[in-house]
């Protein structure tokens, strides 16, 4: 799995350790990609809508996509 490297907020980074000292996650990095994960699905749900899109978006990423994030 290629890895990221990301800067955030000091605000969601004491959520997210929050969230894995409440055990909801094993550890950062699952609280993460599961997060991000999340979101991805949502903004599929909510966001622009391709009728090209592959039924493995979440695997695939937003290549070609007008606000395609490179991180």
């Amino acid at each position: 799995m290629p890895k990221v490297e990301i800067t955030v907020p000091e605000h969601l980074e004491m959520q997210i350790a929050q969230m894995v000292e409440q055990g909801e996650f094993v550890n950062r990095e699952e609280a993460i990609e599961e997060l991000v994960s999340t979101g991805m699905k949502a903004y599929k749900t909510s966001g622009p809508q391709d009728s090209d899109t592959d039924p493995d978006f979440e695997d695939d990423g937003m290549m070609g996509h007008e606000d395609e994030y490179v991180f």
